[in-house]
C-alpha cells in the first residue's frame, strides 16, 4: 500500500511517498516559494535519486503538478494508479474534529469555514486537497489535523478568561499544534522506556522553527502551549510566542500600528530573528561563540521559556516518566538540550552530556541511569504518522 502525504504551506509543498507494508519513506520532496519567480521543487528518493525544478509557479495546483512531474520523473511512481491514498496535514480542525477524516465536500467546507483561525495554513490546505481530488477523485483523500491529539485537554486548560461569549459565538479557546508529532514522540518514547502509553507520562518538547510543548498524563494531553493560534507559548524562530496581550493595544496607540501590522510583526518579525537577527538556531550559537552578546541573550531568553514550561507542567502533571526531546533543534542541538536541562536536577532531571552530544538518528536516552525522569530524543516523523492515519481511516470505510 503506497500513501502520498502532502503538507501545504503558505507557499510551499512538501511531501513524501510511504510503502506502508515496510513504512519506509520512497522519497521525499519540496515545491517552495509558490507564487514567485524563484519558485524551487526537488525530490530526493530512497535510493539517492535527486531531481529539481527551478522557475515560475503560479499556485498551488501547479505546485502538485510540478510534484507530479518529480514523482515520475524520478521513476517512484508510473502511474498514480499506485498511490492508495493521499494524507493531507490540517493546521487547524478547531473542536470540530476529534479524528483524522476522508475528505469530501462537507468536510472541505468545514476546513474553509475555519480558516480565521488559521488564515496562513488552511487556505493552503484546501489548494493542495482541491488540486489532488481534482486530478484524481478516486483515490482516497484524509485530512489529519494538528489539533486532534490536544481535543483531550480539560475545558480548564483550554478555555481563557474572557467573556464566555467569545468562546460561544467565536470559537476562542486553545487548540494547539503539531498535536501529530507531539503524539507521534511520546508513542516512541513510551516504547522506548517499555511502558504501556496509557500509563505514560511526559512533557514533550517539539523545538524546532515553531515551537511548542505539550503535557501528557496516562497518554493524553492535558495541556500544551500554543493556543488559539500557534503565536501562544515559546519564543519561536519569528514568533514572539506569550506576551503581555496590553502590548497590542499600547503599539496601536503609540507606535501608529495597526493590528495586521501587529500580527505580522508577532508572526513574522519577532522570536528569535528579532533579538539575535537571525531565525535559525544554529546562526545564533555561531554568533554567540563570536561575542554577539543580542544572540546570547536570544538564546538565553528561548532556553529559560522552554524551562518555565517545564517546571509547570511538572507541576500539573505531579511525577513524570520522561522529558522528550523532538524536532529540528530539540533533535539535533545538544547545546539546546544541555542548558534546558541544566538546573532542573531538583525535579530528578539529570543528563549524561556524552549520550547527549553524540549523533544517533534512533529514539535514545541521554540522562544518568540513577534519575527518576528519563530524558529521551525522539526523531519525530509526523508524515508518516500521517500516513498511518491514512491507512486507518481508508480501512475504517472500507469495512463500513
Amino acid at each position: 500500500m503506497k500513501i502520498l502525504v502532502i503538507n501545504s504551506g503558505s507557499s510551499s509543498i512538501k511531501f513524501k511517498l510511504y510503502d506502508m507494508e515496510t513504512k519506509t519513506a520512497l522519497c521525499k520532496g519540496l515545491v517552495e516559494q509558490i507564487g514567485m519567480p524563484n519558485a524551487h521543487a526537488k525530490i530526493i528518493t530512497k535510493d539517492g535519486t535527486v531531481l529539481e525544478k527551478t522557475g515560475y509557479i503560479d499556485d498551488h495546483g501547479l505546485g502538485i503538478d510540478v510534484m507530479n512531474e518529480l514523482l515520475f520523473g524520478s521513476k517512484v511512481l508510473s502511474s498514480l494508479d499506485e498511490i492508495d491514498g493521499v494524507g493531507h496535514r490540517v493546521v487547524q480542525g478547531a473542536d470540530l474534529f476529534d479524528d483524522a477524516v476522508l475528505i469530501d465536500d462537507e468536510v472541505l467546507e468545514t476546513i474553509r469555514n475555519l480558516i480565521p483561525l488559521a488564515p496562513l495554513h488552511n487556505p493552503a490546505h484546501l489548494a493542495g486537497m482541491k488540486e489532488t481530488l481534482r486530478i484524481r477523485p478516486d483515490i482516497p483523500n484524509v485530512a489529519v489535523f494538528d489539533t486532534v491529539f490536544h481535543q483531550t485537554m480539560p475545558k480548564s486548560s483550554y478555555m481563557y478568561p474572557l467573556p464566555f461569549e467569545f468562546y460561544e459565538k467565536y470559537k476562542v479557546r486553545k487548540y494547539g499544534a503539531h498535536g501529530t508529532s507531539h503524539q507521534f514522540v511520546a508513542k516512541a518514547g513510551a516504547k522506548v522506556l517499555g511502558i504501556d502509553f496509557d500509563k505514560f507520562s511526559c512533557i514533550t518538547l517539539h523545538l524546532g522553527s515553531g515551537a511548542s510543548i505539550s503535557a501528557i498524563k496516562d497518554g493524553k494531553c492535558i495541556d500544551t502551549t500554543m493556543g488559539l493560534t500557534p503565536l501562544e507559548g515559546l519564543m519561536m524562530g519569528t514568533r514572539c510566542g506569550s506576551i503581555d496581550p496590553a502590548i497590542v493595544p499600547f503599539l496601536m496607540k503609540n507606535a501608529n500600528l495597526s493590528g495586521e501590522e501587529i500580527d505580522t510583526i508577532m508572526n513574522k518579525k519577532s522570536g528569535l530573528l528579532a533579538i539575535g537577527g537571525t531565525n535559525d538556531m544554529r546562526e545564533i550559537e555561531a554568533k554567540m561563540d563570536a561575542g554577539d552578546e543580542n544572540a546570547k541573550l536570544a538564546f538565553d531568553m528561548f532556553v529559560l521559556r522552554i524551562k518555565k514550561y517545564i517546571g509547570a507542567y511538572i507541576a500539573i502533571l505531579g511525577e513524570i516518566n520522561a522529558i522528550i526531546f523532538t524536532a529540528g533543534i530539540g533533535e539535533n542541538d545538544a547545546r539546546v538540550r544541555e542548558a534546558v536541562c541544566s538546573g532542573l536536577e531538583i525535579f530528578g532531571i539529570r543528563m549524561d552530556k556524552d549520550k547527549n552530544a553524540a549523533p544517533h538518528d534512533e529514539p535514545r536516552w541521554v540522562g544518568l541511569p540513577e534519575t527518576k525522569v528519563r530524558i529521551i530524543i525522539v526523531p519525530t516523523d509526523e508524515e508518516l504518522a500521517i500516513a498511518e492515519d491514512t491507512v486507518r481511516i481508508i480501512n475504517s470505510c472500507k469495512k463500513s
